[in-house]
């Protein structure tokens, strides 16, 4: 299979779809890789080390969408990306569809096949080629948190741990999964003073005999989060709800009994943001403000951290690429049910049915596309 790799073009978005690496072992598995000119910088991975891992090396996007079969990309596709894709070809990336109707409308009109990272399986009920990237984000949360808190950058001006005689700052994580869990370590771990929400029970066990005393770990009701809120220095939004909007857990009215330069971050804001004031930002203008409340909402975190995303990355998502190449990807969705759940949309149907009730559009079964 011809496998192209563009550049991301995404606002500070410097991740790559493929590694050398990765390049290599499709090669080595027979197929021709074509990487966009540059493609690999923001990686430190030039376009030499991409020829000496066997890629064809091609000087514009245009070429790359126009003669390979498969695109792999990190973000979504952009508007200019999707007026290039054409009927059949594959598009393997993460998609976020529930809350962008105007990509969905332009991948159902391309008759693309796009096979969404973040809604393939696996056979533990976990979401793997989301995970490494809920890993990174969840854990950029607090950092960039932290520096919002600052007074310089509009917040509190509260250090994360205190120090000796002064209290730390309160830090609420909403959400217990993989981006709630690498949250709270490095609250924990910078000395802050953390509270988890959760309502799954098995999560909340997990969670309690992990952190022992170093973090609460309660159950989430609308009214536990109400009170927490008025004490809140921090709160990072966590919660997801595979392939489907995001549930707006704080409202506008929630934010009157903040503290005045409190910060939100919002790791949700790919599928629609868990807060309603939400509104996606990027790494040039992170941050604004409403009622005095900070909200950090960008919509490619992990991009900041380019280098080790995309190699995290990588490692999981490459598995599937290699079957696809080899298999076409009617056979490969056939043959696994997991990777058939990252079917979103597949020759001009919608065909995943959380975006589908999201966006109030006909699904169709991804098994009738495979048949």
């Amino acid at each position: 299979m011809l496998i192209g790799v563009p550049k991301e073009i995404k606002n500070h978005e410097y991740r790559v779809g493929l590694t050398p690496e990765s390049v290599a072992e499709l090669v080595q598995d027979g197929n021709s890789v074509l990487v966009e000119t540059e493609a690999g910088a923001g990686i430190g991975a030039s376009d030499d080390t991409y020829r000496q891992h066997g890629a064809e090396i091609v000087g514009s996007a245009r070429e790359v969408f126009d003669r390979a079969d498969m695109i792999i990309k990190v973000k979504e596709p952009q508007a200019i990306e999707r007026a290039m894709l054409r009927k059949g070809q594959i598009l393997y990336t993460y998609l976020h569809l529930a809350p962008d109707p105007e990509q969905t409308k332009d991948l159902l009109a391309s008759g693309a096949v796009g096979i969404a990272y973040e809604t393939v399986t696996s056979d533990d009920g976990d979401l793997p080629l989301l995970k490494p990237m809920s890993q990174v984000a969840g854990r950029l949360s607090i950092q960039v948190g932290a520096s919002a808190l600052q007074k310089n950058a509009g917040g509190r001006g509260v250090l994360l741990g205190g120090v000796p005689g002064v209290a730390p700052a309160k830090v609420i994580v909403i959400g217990g999964g993989d981006v709630g869990f690498n949250a709270a370590q490095m609250a924990v771990g910078m000395q802050a003073d953390v509270t988890i929400l959760e309502r799954d029970n098995g999560v909340m066990e997990r969670l309690s005999a992990h952190f022992g005393a170093s973090a609460r770990v309660v159950r989430s009701t609308p009214a536990l989060l109400d009170e927490l809120l008025k004490t809140a220095d921090l709160v990072i939004g966590a919660v997801l709800i595979p392939g489907a909007a995001a549930p707006k857990l704080i409202t506008r009215a929630m934010l009157g009994q903040m503290q005045t330069g409190s910060v939100l971050v919002d790791v949700a804001i790919d599928q629609g943001g868990c807060f309603e004031t939400s509104r996606p930002t990027t790494h040039d203008d992170p941050t604004y403000e409403i009622d005095g409340v900070i909200h950090y909402c960008v919509a490619n975190m992990p991009g900041a951290v380019a280098r080790t995303s995309t190699y995290a990355l990588n490692a999981a998502t490459l598995v599937h690429a290699k079957r696809i190449a080899r298999l076409g990807w009617k056979t490969a969705l056939a043959q696994d049910p997991h990777l058939l759940n990252g079917l979103n949309v597949c020759e001009g149907h919608l065909t995943y049915q959380a975006v589908g009730d999201a966006l109030g559009i006909e699904t169709r079964d991804p098994k009738d596309m495979i048949s």
